[in-house]
């Protein structure tokens, strides 16, 4: 099984998975790899890049909001979800509007803006295939959201992760995504727990994983992957958990070029 990140990863600057790594990701899926693309986003918004890369077989599955949800592409249904009530974010609510900063809530389908908050940046960041409803966090619908998101200035979220209040560290699994971008996930949810879900189905074991990332919501699946890959453009913190690093960044090819060494001295 091979599962990659998306920002900064497999996807270039422009957000866009080059004709280089899509081939090779194509062949090694022919050959009967798992190849799981691992993402914040729901499904919708990466359905573009599922078909690209040809991922519409009966065993194609992928990881969606950094491993609430385990999904089978074909048809959309979870293999795994796991939310939390709007109470959750209570104090969440609180501590953004004490200080004014923005707030965005995801369920399994879509965003909701706060809007009794300042406007968000996730929005324009994230756009496309997305449904996004704003509304006042009291009006919020009795649902199972996935996560929370505060996107704003990277200063801004600096000082925020520099003074997190003792009870946001055990309400939720905070990790930095992006630089503007800090995700609230529910406890013991990420990205490598999710992979272990799939692993499972598939009776296999993280001896059989191999995991590619750049920042803090990929430490889980890097630490746990028999092959843990960090970009060469990743972070310090990605690429001391990894055991393997790219020689190329994601805007030439990381990705193929790994993979393409990797198996041709495999076999």
């Amino acid at each position: 099984m091979i599962a990659l990140d998306l920002d900064n990863t497999l996807l270039n600057s422009e957000k866009k998975i080059s004709e280089t790594n899509t081939k090779a990701l194509k062949q090694l899926h022919k050959q009967g790899k798992a190849i799981v693309l691992c993402t914040g986003r729901p499904i919708n918004a990466i359905w573009d890049w599922l078909t690209q890369l040809g991922l519409m077989d009966e065993n194609d599955y992928s990881v969606n909001f950094n491993g609430s949800l385990v999904i089978h592409n074909v048809d959309k249904k979870p293999l795994m979800s796991d939310g939390m009530k709007r109470d959750h974010f209570a104090y969440l609510h609180e501590f953004c509007a004490a200080h004014q900063y923005p707030l965005d809530i995801l369920d399994f389908n879509g965003v909701y803006p706060i809007n009794d908050l300042p406007l968000s940046g996730y929005e324009k960041r994230l756009g496309g295939n997305m449904h996004f409803l704003h509304i006042p966090f009291a009006k919020m619908p009795d649902a199972s959201y996935s996560k929370a998101v505060i996107c704003t200035d990277p200063g801004v979220l600096d000082q925020i992760v520099a003074n997190m209040p003792e009870q946001l560290t055990k309400e939720f699994h905070i990790v930095r995504s992006q630089p503007m971008i800090l995700e609230f996930l529910k406890p013991g949810i990420d990205k490598g727990s999710a992979l272990d879900v799939l692993l499972k189905h598939f009776g296999w074991t993280r001896d059989n994983l191999m995991t590619f990332g750049d920042a803090q919501n990929d430490l889980e699946m890097l630490a746990s992957a028999g092959v843990g890959v960090a970009m060469a453009n990743g972070t310090a913190e990605a690429k001391r958990t990894a055991n393997r690093e790219t020689d190329l960044d994601n805007n030439h090819d990381g990705v193929a070029d790994f993979l393409t060494s990797y198996f041709v001295k495999e076999e």
